[in-house]
């Protein structure tokens, strides 16, 4: 059944749809041939530098360029017409050399020359890109060690419920400096380990030579960021994450790349138009980058081999897609609301990128049928994360964008005494019938532009003097209380899988700011202080063992796989809500000041709390019993009829309990 079967409101829409899909085939047969997409997308074993048996070969699409001359260490950067290519009819230039011409660790470019000018360029399929520590310049450099590491531990199964744990390697240390691959394998896997999630997303691993840009400017595709170590620590820390039973996913940059001309690709041969659009769409007006024209079959073949790429080299077991919104809409979805379904139909919308985002699914499900696909989308695009088969664009979840976007507001603009609670429920449990969605409190995102991470959002310039266990604070007891029931509360309502920031589980303080001009090249905001959750006199610990409880309630039960949630209580005057999803039975109290006993919850059978945020190992007062089991009791109605029953409870101000049904044995037993 397609996708668009299952929703009347599709139903004006359904030509368009379909006639995306038939130009989807058309596009599909010109750009592969008619191939299997896994055997088109190999560009990564033709361009560039290859070792071969009797010494190497180079190759690289330039069709614009009239001549090419490797240039680097192993001729001292001058053009010797040893190194010089020959170019084919099809736009390529190649040439072979001896093994003595160039060795492991050499540093090298291409000096490309067109009509009319010429310059020093990285060859697009370069695998690994380094700066020179004292000029700060880009280049390539040959990697072929003698002895790589080989990967030996298989990939884990793919999850029912994902639970990612979205990291950045360079800001993954304590110190102010960038952190290495070799140091996340050490101390950092062991940490996610014992939290209990199951994936890995690592950002800003493709080449960009911005540090604060997160990654997102990306310069070299193929080439994992030599600031954070050598390719081979990379796979061993990927091989060892494998080992460790956790999955790795990284963030593909597809979406737009650096308009830096010496590193990027934006006038690679001297023409413009090579991989990207020319004209007033080359330039994205928000983000200072180029955009790939899609269109071209060309960049459908570079970046579909770029998908293969990193799962068939690095083993990673799936992809982030960035910026798909931007991807979608001509205008890039900037000021859009989208409010209507016309929205996704108005002829806005790019088809080659709708084309080439299928293709990338299809690719990565047919090389690797246990890979996972995640799509960074916030226009609610239909179709998107509908298989391929069904008629959707083939990812496997999409990210709730909009939920941390509600809980900042919640937090920046409205008193929690005036949450409407029922309104928060349908946000954080709204989804397409034919997605799985991954929800959040904070990513990178909230605390990265310009804002503050959740709890500092809470708590501000009281973290920096009342975390301490001995330290009372009525405001670091409320950002406590409320940072453990937003995390649950949207951790117990997802559709499908649960993201974390690292450092965000134990309540990470302040904001993230890279190194750069305006704050002195500092280090200072980007990293992570490991040693707050480590300290037994500090608050942080229990915020950190709260979200290890959290993680592995939901995995023993089930959570957040995607299941109904039924709501049984939503009462805005009290502050109570109340809601069962699988054999779990969740009840939050946000009222401020009051507590309540007895609060009935319409509910029948035997029940346990198996997670409490008022345990004391949480940083709670201890005030629920967690020992005893509950059972409902019928209500008295009018006339003595006997009424629904009720599960009585006491409800401490400002906690949430998690409850488990138990089995019965006889009637009596409720």
């Amino acid at each position: 059944m397609r996708f668009y079967d299952i929703d009347p409101w599709l139903e004006p829409f359904r030509n368009t749809i379909e006639a995306r899909l038939t130009y989807l085939g058309k596009r599909e047969e010109i750009i592969s041939g008619g191939r299997k997409l896994t055997d088109f997308a190999n560009g990564h074993h033709w361009y560039g530098l290859h070792r071969t048996e009797n010494g190497w070969v180079f190759r690289e699409h330039a069709p614009n360029a009239t001549g090419i001359i490797l240039v680097g260490t192993f001729s001292n950067w001058k053009e010797e017409e040893r190194y010089r290519l020959h170019r084919t009819d099809d736009g390529d230039w190649t040439a072979e050399f001896a093994e003595e011409m160039i060795s492991h660790g050499d540093m090298y470019k291409m000096h490309v020359r067109w009509n009319g000018g010429g310059g020093e360029r990285i060859p697009a399929f370069a695998t690994r890109v380094v700066q020179d520590e004292v000029t700060k310049i880009f280049s390539a450099q040959v990697w072929q060690p003698s002895e790589s590491y080989s990967m030996h531990n298989p990939s884990p199964p793919p999850p029912d419920s994902l639970l990612v744990y979205e990291a950045h390697v360079g800001m993954a240390t304590e110190e102010e400096r960038t952190g290495t691959y070799r140091e996340f394998t050490g101390e950092v896997l062991p940490r996610i380990k014992r939290l209990g999630y199951n994936t890995i997303q690592l950002m800003a691993i493709q080449e960009h030579p911005y540090y604060g840009s997160f990654g997102y400017h990306v310069s070299s595709l193929f080439a994992p960021s030599s600031r954070f170590g050598t390719p081979d620590e990379l796979k061993e820390l990927i091989d060892t994450a494998h080992g460790m039973g956790l999955r790795v996913i990284m963030d593909l940059v597809h979406s737009h790349a650096v308009a830096n001309t010496l590193e990027g690709l934006g006038l690679l041969d001297g023409d413009p138009g090579l991989y990207f659009h020319t004209g007033p769409r080359r330039r994205h007006v928000a983000w200072d980058s180029l955009c790939y024209d899609y269109g071209k079959p060309g960049v459908n073949h570079f970046l579909l081999s770029n998908c293969k790429y990193w799962l068939e080299e690095y083993r990673f077991d799936g992809f982030r897609f960035d910026g798909i919104t931007s991807m979608l809409y001509y205008d890039h979805g900037l000021g859009a609301d989208f409010v209507s379904y016309r929205q996704y139909y108005d002829g806005n919308q790019d088809t080659d990128a709708i084309v080439y985002l299928s293709l990338a699914n299809k690719l990565i499900h047919e090389f690797n049928p246990g890979a996972t696909t995640v799509a960074e989308e916030m226009s609610g695009m239909p179709g998107l994360a509908a298989p391929v088969a069904a008629g959707g664009m083939g990812f496997d979840y999409r990210l709730a964008m909009g939920v941390p976007d509600m809980w900042i507001k919640m937090v920046k603009e409205i008193p929690d005494e005036n949450w409407d609670l029922g309104y928060l429920l349908h946000e954080l449990t709204q989804h397409r019938a034919e997605e799985h969605v991954i929800s959040y409190c904070e990513s990178h995102d909230q605390a990265l532009v310009g804002d503050k991470t959740l709890i500092f959002r809470l708590a501000d310039k009281e973290m920096y003097t009342s975390m301490s266990i001995h330290t009372p604070s009525l405001i670091i007891d409320r950002a406590i209380a409320l940072h453990k029931m937003i995390r649950l509360f949207t951790f117990l309502t997802a559709g499908g899988g649960y993201l974390n920031f690292m450092g965000n589980e134990f309540g990470h303080p302040e904001w993230i700011d890279f190194p750069r001009e305006g704050n002195g090249w500092s280090y200072s905001y980007a990293r992570r202080q490991w040693s707050l959750s480590d300290n037994d006199l500090l608050r942080y610990r229990h915020l950190n063992e709260f979200d290890r409880a959290m993680i592995e309630t939901g995995s023993r039960h089930g959570i957040p796989q995607l299941q109904v949630t039924e709501t049984l209580t939503v009462n805005d005057a009290d502050k109570i809500i109340a809601f069962r999803r699988g054999d779990l039975l969740t009840v939050m109290n946000f009222n401020p000041a009051l507590s309540f006993t007895d609060y009935g919850i319409p509910v029948k059978g035997k029940f346990r709390i198996i997670l409490s945020t008022d345990d004391p190992l949480f940083g709670g007062q201890g005030r629920i019993d967690t020992n005893q089991s509950y059972f409902s009791l019928p209500d008295q109605g009018h006339y003595g009829v006997t009424a629904p029953h009720h599960l009585r409870l006491y409800l401490p101000s400002r906690t949430a309990i998690v409850l488990l049904q138990e089995k019965v044995k006889t009637i009596m037993d409720l």
